[in-house]
């Protein structure tokens, strides 16, 4: 009767719990810390080199300069946007430097005051207003010197960036 395997051992079943009993042997085990033993090898040279500790870059304890607009007497929170005044070389608001020039440039239908970068505005003519991926720049008018930058702008990039 034993060998048709009615005799009451279940192969499977204790075959599944060997393997449990296996699985606790190695989960009681003490794990090992990665890295901390092993240091890294150079293949190229044959040696054990030590990998150096990354610190974080210190940025600039300069502080922020705050100016007033020259044009609208309010304070100059935002200098990411601001620009640069040609006559003082003081940040003036972008919106400020917008209205100045619609003052200033005379526009016709279907053209705009656009700012088109690098310290340049355009007048835009769009010949279909609801299409505006296409358009006429008609004229660009330098606002910021592109050779010359502000004083102020370093020492705010200084606070930002490190490079």
């Amino acid at each position: 009767m034993a060998e048709n395997g009615r005799d009451g051992y279940n192969r499977r079943r204790n075959k599944f719990k060997d393997r449990q009993q296996q699985n606790k042997d190695k989960n009681t085990q003490k794990p090992q810390q990665k890295g901390a033993e092993k240091p890294r090898f150079d293949k190229q040279r044959g040696t054990l080199i030590d990998r150096p500790q990354w610190v974080p870059p210190k940025l600039g304890q300069n502080q922020i300069p705050r100016s007033e607009c020259p044009y609208c007497g309010k304070p100059v929170n935002d200098l990411s946007s601001a620009l640069t005044d040609p006559a003082s070389g003081n940040p003036v608001h972008f919106d400020c430097v917008l209205r100045k020039l619609s003052d200033r440039e005379p526009l016709q239908e279907g053209e705009s005051i656009t700012y088109i970068g690098g310290g340049r505005f355009g007048i835009v003519q769009f010949p279909n207003p609801q299409d505006i991926n296409h358009f006429v720049i008609k004229r660009i008018i330098q606002w910021e010197d592109k050779e010359k930058r502000a004083p102020w702008r370093r020492t705010v990039a200084d606070n930002f960036s490190l490079t």
